[in-house]
């Protein structure tokens, strides 16, 4: 932890910072999970809403 003290005496904490990274492209193959987790999510929210809508 990094501190510092002002004039008055009080204490300043700070926390450590982490080490900075770039995040890469995904690959091909993780594209199209994202793509069937999407088409997978979107029929599931479709289908609660015309539930929703046919119950009501």
């Amino acid at each position: 932890m990094y501190t510092t003290t002002n004039e008055d005496g009080i204490l300043n904490n700070y926390a450590a910072e982490p080490k900075m990274y770039y995040a890469e492209y995904p690959a091909i193959w993780e594209q199209r999970k994202y793509v069937l987790q999407s088409l997978f999510a979107t029929l599931i929210v479709t289908s609660f809403s015309c539930f929703g809508f046919s119950v009501s």
